[in-house]
């Protein structure tokens, strides 16, 4: 069914409509395990209350957070899988507080909690956080975590998480300061304020994937995963913009951003904002296909990781009451409620060249190596 919204709610700045998704690997792919992963993450989330009544509950459950994992993971180990649902769950709730659009929540307290949330993570035990159910939860998630991963991938982890952490900060101290980033500036940090690498080291530990890191850190895979991470934060720019539309300052998403960059409505941005979009994709396709060309099997299913993250994220929005009913017009959110969106074959700007941003005109760069 299509999108909800009370009657008498504010109209949307874009319309209910989104444009056509270009992704040449829309497979539509779910892991076959996804109803039993959501129910044993319902169960983790009661035994700990994470949500404080039964309407947070609700919206906390609407994020869909196993189809999420199940989506972007369609073929890993279900245990793996489980704690990332659950540190999924887990970070919405953190991050509908640190994303919240206002000064609120200040920059400072952003930091503090960072910087405490990290180090519960790296060193348990370190007694910074506040005793509640959140802190609680998150303490099973860490001893769990460390007992599941290597050294090397919880190093990545932690990495992640200040990473988030970081560009939730950034984006705060925008707000606070009533600064709408420029198109460079939020290009460069899009995807850490998205969690991507948060996202990325679990995609890896879920699908057993160990490369070594002087490819996996190398330049051009660096580049590929910044573009994927960069495409998932545009979509979810789309996605999200009627759930956070009623917030001021205005919120720091692609539309917003390429609006005041061209000096036009929300609405007329989404013609070049989807045509970014489209022309990272493209790059990310094409440098793809570069490094398979005698990649080792690591490498190619890290590759083939990263273009399931991609596509799987844009099914898991198009479903997801968090999106499709979002909770600056209802009351509850709508099971069933939809985007319904629609594929193109080909992107809306076939340029292949780098745009002119240079925050990210590496990424084609690494083309040419």
């Amino acid at each position: 069914m299509p999108p909800v919204y009370a009657e008498g709610s504010a109209s949307s700045r874009i319309g209910w409509e989104l444009p056509p998704f270009y992704c040449p690997f829309n497979e539509s792919l779910i892991h076959p395990k996804a109803a039993e992963l959501e129910a044993r993450a319902v169960e983790w989330i009661d035994h700990f209350g994470l949500y404080a009544d039964p309407v947070e509950r609700a919206w906390g459950l609407a994020t869909h957070s196993a189809d999420f994992t199940s989506r972007i993971i369609p073929y890993g180990d279900v245990e793996a899988m489980l704690l990332f649902v659950e540190w999924n769950y887990w970070a919405n709730a953190v991050d509908d507080w640190q994303d919240s659009g206002s000064t609120a929540t200040s920059t400072a307290a952003i930091a503090d909690h960072s910087a405490r949330l990290v180090r519960a993570i790296e060193a348990p035990g370190s007694g910074l956080l506040p005793p509640s159910p959140l802190t609680a939860a998150l303490d099973d998630l860490v001893s769990r975590t460390r007992a599941m991963l290597t050294p090397f991938q919880l190093r990545r982890f932690s990495e992640g998480t200040r990473d988030w952490l970081f560009g939730a900060g950034w984006q705060t101290a925008n707000s606070e300061r009533g600064v709408m980033p420029s198109l460079n500036e939020f290009c460069a940090m899009r995807m850490s304020v998205n969690g991507t690498r948060f996202t990325l080291t679990w995609c890896d530990v879920a699908n057993e994937i160990s490369g070594p890191p002087e490819v996996l850190y190398s330049a051009p895979v660096q580049a590929l995963t910044d573009a994927a991470g960069f495409i998932v934060s545009c979509d979810n720019d789309l996605f999200s913009y009627n759930k956070e539309d009623h917030q001021s300052p205005w919120e720091q998403n692609l539309l917003n951003v390429v609006a005041a960059d061209q000096g036009c409505s929300p609405r007329e941005a989404l013609g070049p904002a989807v045509a970014l979009r489209d022309r990272a994709m493209t790059l990310f396709i094409r440098l793809r296909e570069r490094l398979a060309r005698g990649a080792d099997e690591p490498l190619r299913r890290y590759l083939d990781s990263l273009a399931h993250y991609v596509s799987g994220c844009i099914e898991w929005q198009n479903l997801a009451p968090r999106y499709a009913s979002p909770r600056n017009r209802n009351s509850l959110p709508a099971e069933g409620a939809s985007y319904d969106i629609r594929w193109r074959a080909t992107p809306t700007d076939v340029r292949t060249d780098a745009p002119d941003i240079p925050a990210v005109a590496w990424w084609w760069e690494q083309l040419k190596n």
